[in-house]
């Protein structure tokens, strides 16, 4: 009796872990569609985010300028954040 009690509560366990993992599953390709609709629309208006990016990026250069200033930043690490962003 114990035995019959004991693997009916491992099945009912078992249901709910495959009920948790399959929505997890569920979760996680609604979100991959979802951004996949959202980086079409992204490439189509890449032409309109250059400048935007061209002023974010200045605003950028005269944030890590003004830490180099208040002494926050050494200099190399200026110039390895320099380089990131510029590569970006």
């Amino acid at each position: 009796m114990e035995k019959i009690i004991f693997f009916g509560l491992v099945v009912l366990i078992f249901l709910f872990v495959l009920y948790l993992g399959g929505r997890a599953i569920m979760t996680g390709f609604s979100a991959k569609s979802s951004n996949k609709s959202g980086s079409e629309i992204e490439t189509d208006n890449q032409l309109d985010d250059i400048p935007n990016n061209s002023e974010s990026l200045s605003e950028e250069l005269d944030k890590l300028n003004e830490l180099l200033k208040s002494g926050a930043l050494t200099q190399e690490e200026f110039e390895k954040a320099k380089k990131k962003i510029l590569d970006n």
